[in-house]
């Protein structure tokens, strides 16, 4: 009998994808009134809420984020903007 290899999947948490990011979005947390929009389009769950002062603020994992831009698009108050990567 033939042994069939099998390659396990892995997990999202172990392929890292923001490395070949073209834009990253930056919060400015002076502007985020935490409406959690950003967290709520993000496609790849990449935008997180963190309390900040007693407030709600937006959180980016720059290790996932592959800069397609939606939280900045989306962003009520425009609090995101979408800056060039430097490598």
């Amino acid at each position: 009998m033939k042994k069939t290899l099998i390659a396990q999947p892995s997990t999202s948490l172990q392929n890292k994808t923001g490395s070949w990011r073209t834009f990253r979005p930056e919060i400015n947390l002076d502007i985020c009134i935490g409406c959690t929009t950003c967290t709520k389009v993000c496609p790849e769950g990449t935008v997180a809420m963190i309390n900040l002062k007693g407030k709600p603020k937006a959180k980016i994992n720059y290790d996932y984020c592959k800069g397609c831009g939606l939280c900045a698009s989306e962003c009520p108050v425009k609090a995101i903007i979408m800056k060039s990567e430097e490598k």
